[in-house]
């Protein structure tokens, strides 16, 4: 089966992915698109399996230990309250875990509300150039947190 996820892999594998921010033991940290919050980001198994209940063992332990260590880089990058992590795999039946910082100064309506109620189709799109700066910064915040490249 081929998923976006499974494109997104292999774009990463060959270096032609824009939005990959760098390579962890479990797989890839990539920039959401849209950012429909500054810094959301996305990690990706490799190789990819279809959802959580595939990985065991030390594989399942280092795909939770690469997410936390992204939400820990993103609290420093963003200066987020809090992070949201969500794995889904009903659009894309393929592991991903999607990580939202979310801030105080969210407008007051959307605050509380899960990241869906955001009006995505408005969210500025991943854009490379306009985005190196976050993509630099989150590359730079997980460099003492993960094993180098």
């Amino acid at each position: 089966m081929s998923t976006v996820i499974h494109r997104w892999v292999e774009a990463a594998r060959a270096g032609a992915n824009p939005r990959v921010v760098r390579r962890a033991p479990s797989g890839w940290i990539v920039l959401g698109d849209p950012q429909v919050v500054r810094g959301y980001a996305l990690l990706l198994p490799d190789p990819v399996v279809p959802h959580l209940n595939a990985l065991t063992g030390d594989a399942r332990a280092r795909f939770f230990e690469d997410l936390g260590l992204l939400g820990d880089a993103l609290l420093e990058v963003t200066g987020a309250a809090r992070m949201n992590y969500e794995l889904l795999g009903n659009l894309e039946p393929a592991l991903h875990a999607h990580v939202f910082p979310r801030s105080l100064d969210e407008p007051e309506a959307l605050r509380t509300k899960p990241i869906w109620s955001y009006a995505w189709d408005q969210a500025p799109a991943f854009d490379a150039a306009a985005h190196a700066p976050l993509r630099e910064a989150l590359r730079a915040a997980l460099e003492g947190r993960l094993p180098p490249e």
